[in-house]
């Protein structure tokens, strides 16, 4: 009994501590796991072509070159984006000791995904409360395509990282005092500015188009254009953007305008017959991205929206639409009615251009995390939405343990190659799908929500901190580790580097650490016989162009790998 008594005392004292301590232990807690999640292992995986590879090494010359101002890719001028992720870049190397590696080009990404994550929490707690910003910020860190893209070297996260910041400082003009509303203002413009210098046109289109419809839905577009507001804010907005951009145009006019405005802009952006970018994709297609980006809590969305569509008529939608006044909505739901309408904005604007990749997207995912956080917070606190959301975590639950038990028996369906491939991430995989699955389906049987929201956050979390490494490693035996490989070869012996048919397969130029002679042809016999002819040269080739030039070329193989094979010619 005494013992007992002893335990009892005890645990009141930590109740007590941690309720005196609450906010600073929440943020620590909060620290703790998104260190796990953003920064976790970033420097033990090679970096990924295509981007990552060619941006850092374009950061890697411009720290060496101290030409901060004009971009470079493999020797010759790259016009396609501003300079601020490279400035970003540039000073991680600088911060660690002048280091070029996997570590130092990841850590500003990461660092990004770390601090935007607290900003959600900080939105979250200041104007609805503590729970709200803990939920919120636990479900934009955990979200699939913003833990890839925040522990990934490229941009998409610099431009998402700047415009949620100018999200949060306009939303903030909602909550704050009449006499602060200027100085989130100006914040917002600063923002922007700096988000234009992640990426151009979407860090000014996502922010003012979503200044736009916003306050027009909150009927204060008037108040847009108060000088005290739009005078210094635009002074600001022009202080950060013209500089670099007037600077580029002086020296390297007209191929800077021609490059950057009409065709890396213009005609990506607004759908011209001249776009010779690519990578078209329908209307939908962020739809479907977004349906794998916001894994796993996208499958709450989707039930608690098909609940709405079924209680269409009870819920009154058309009527609270006519008689929709955002002035009388409480914090909560005027900051879920801001990220209604900029999400949708965010995915109309990107998905207007027929130029569409996959990182495009990332903005969208604040606002998506702000919505679903009041939804879980609900079903956790309430019982509210607890039929839908019960029954996405059953089917995702299921899944899981449907693809654990499958991962059992990969030795009997899948090739015995990729079987090999896939051997060290098998069994992690198996056990987090099975422990997951099953933990989240105990959860909600015995209708314990928390344990539920719990376990989806840790199973992120642990995916992220402990296998982003394994699945990396899984796809550079696809051909990416050949490249290294050849590359770091390379670069020990002095060689130089020609290389046909893979024009895009910058781990050559990054891991060499000197220009490459790309080849866009890969079986043009005539150029290949010619790099072998050149002193102190390799070239490498995809493995089936080997099979047709192995008669008709004069060569020694030094390396062969699984997809490419490096030749040296004979002396």
């Amino acid at each position: 009994m005494e013992l007992k008594a002893r335990f009892s005392n005890l645990w009141d004292k930590v109740v007590l501590f941690c309720g005196k301590y609450s906010d600073p232990l929440t943020i620590l807690g909060l620290c703790v796991l998104f260190y796990y999640i953003f920064f976790h292992n970033i420097g033990t995986y090679s970096l990924m072509d295509v981007d990552e590879t060619r941006y850092v090494a374009m950061a890697r010359d411009m720290f060496h070159s101290k030409d901060f101002m004009t971009l470079y890719l493999n020797g010759e001028y790259f016009f396609e984006k501003p300079p601020l992720y490279f400035w970003q870049e540039c000073l991680s190397f600088t911060l660690w000791g002048g280091k070029v590696n996997e570590w130092t080009a990841r850590f500003p990404v990461a660092a990004l995904g770390f601090i935007f994550s607290m900003v959600v929490y900080g939105i979250g707690r200041i104007y609805i409360n503590r729970r709200f910003g803990v939920f919120t910020s636990l479900i934009i860190a955990t979200s699939l395509e913003f833990i890839m893209l925040a522990k990934y070297a490229i941009l998409d996260i610099v431009l998402t990282f700047y415009i949620g910041l100018a999200l949060v400082a306009y939303f903030s003009v909602y909550f704050c005092k009449e006499n602060h509303k200027k100085f989130y203002w100006w914040a917002f413009y600063v923002f922007t500015g700096l988000a234009v210098m992640a990426k151009g046109i979407p860090g000014i289109a996502v922010p003012f188009g979503t200044v736009f419809f916003t306050s027009i839905m909150a009927k204060k577009f008037k108040e847009i254009f108060k000088p005290v507001f739009l005078i210094p804010g635009l002074i600001l907005f022009c202080l950060i953007v013209l500089p670099w951009h007037i600077l580029m145009f002086k020296i390297h006019d007209p191929l800077f305008f021609n490059e950057y405005i009409v065709k890396h802009h213009l005609h990506r952006f607004l759908n011209t017959p001249h776009n010779e970018i690519g990578r078209k994709q329908p209307f939908y297609y962020y739809f479907i991205v977004v349906l794998w980006g916001f894994i796993p809590w996208i499958f709450s969305i989707i039930a608690v929206f098909i609940d709405k569509i079924k209680n269409w008529g009870k819920l009154h939608y058309v009527e609270k639409v006519i008689n929709f006044d955002f002035s009388t909505l409480d914090n909560t739901h005027k900051l879920l009615a801001l990220c209604w309408v900029t999400a949708f904005w965010i995915m109309l604007f990107f998905s207007m251009s027929s130029t569409k990749l996959a990182t495009y997207i990332l903005p969208v995912y604040f606002p998506l995390a702000v919505i679903t956080g009041l939804m879980w917070k609900d079903y956790v606190d309430k019982q509210k939405h607890e039929k839908p959301i019960s029954i996405s975590v059953q089917i995702f639950g299921w899944f899981c343990v449907v693809a654990g038990i499958a991962a059992m028996f990969t030795p009997y369906y899948l090739p015995a190659q990729l079987n090999h491939d896939i051997a060290e991430i098998r069994w992690f995989s198996l056990i987090c799908l099975l422990v997951f699955g099953t933990g989240t389906l105990l959860f909600v049987k015995f209708k314990k929500y928390l344990g539920v929201f719990v376990f989806y956050v840790l199973f992120m979390a642990v995916v992220s901190a402990f296998a982003t490494e394994e699945f990396f490693e899984v796809d550079y035996k696809f051909g990416q580790q050949d490249l290294i490989e050849f590359a770091k070869y390379a670069k020990d012996y002095n060689y130089t580097i020609s290389a046909n048919g893979m024009d895009r397969k910058y781990s050559l130029l990054y891991y060499n650490d000197e220009q490459v002679d790309y080849n866009p042809l890969d079986r043009d016999y005539h150029v290949i016989e010619k790099d072998l002819k050149k002193a102190n040269n390799v070239v490498i080739i995809k493995n089936k162009v080997l099979e047709d030039v192995q008669d008709k070329l004069d060569f020694v193989i030094i390396k062969k790998g699984r997809r490419y094979t490096m030749i040296k010619g004979k002396k």
